[in-house]
């Protein structure tokens, strides 16, 4: 026969909990707070008996694990889709497409970092050579970008620089 938990408030559906230390949200049913450690139940077995009586006791919450902060996502719940890209553009901020040019000053930085082995002297000079001309082909490509991708704005919108209105 099954041991019952002391206490569980079934008709709380609350998965997660604030953390009597911390205040932070953590599982309900999880022994430690996940946040500062703080000991949530006596022992795991009495976390897992607690858990087992509220999930028994509704049906809907047998998607539930005991791990979980908040309860799992219904399929048919309305899901709040947020274009970022379009959200920072009405609010002035840039945001830089993918570029390679970063990638590019690192292969130089690592012919740098090659140069910097004791290793025969020729060799070092060799990797010091490419990896200047890595770290400065890729510093003006990247240059070169930023200017084709953002050009002058107009300097007579009001704001410094020509980025916007002035805060």
């Amino acid at each position: 026969m099954a041991q019952a938990a002391d206490y569980v408030d079934t008709g709380n559906p609350a998965v997660g909990i604030d953390c009597p230390r911390c205040g932070l949200l953590t599982a309900r049913f999880g022994w430690f707070c996940r946040n500062c450690g703080f000991r949530l139940w006596p022992n795991a077995k009495a976390a897992a008996r607690a858990y087992r009586t509220w999930l028994l006791t509704d049906p809907a919450r047998s998607r539930v694990h005991q791990w979980d902060d908040l309860p799992p996502i219904d399929e048919g719940a309305q899901i709040l889709v947020v274009d970022f890209e379009e959200r920072a553009h009405e609010l002035g901020i840039h945001i830089f497409p993918p570029s390679r040019w970063p990638f590019l000053v690192c292969v130089g930085l690592l012919f740098l970092g090659f140069a910097a082995i004791p290793i025969n002297p020729i060799v070092r000079i060799l990797l010091a050579v490419i990896g200047i001309v890595f770290f400065l082909f890729a510093i003006a490509g990247w240059m070169q970008e930023d200017v084709k991708i953002f050009p002058a704005d107009d300097p007579g919108d009001g704001g410094p620089g020509g980025h916007g209105p002035a805060h």
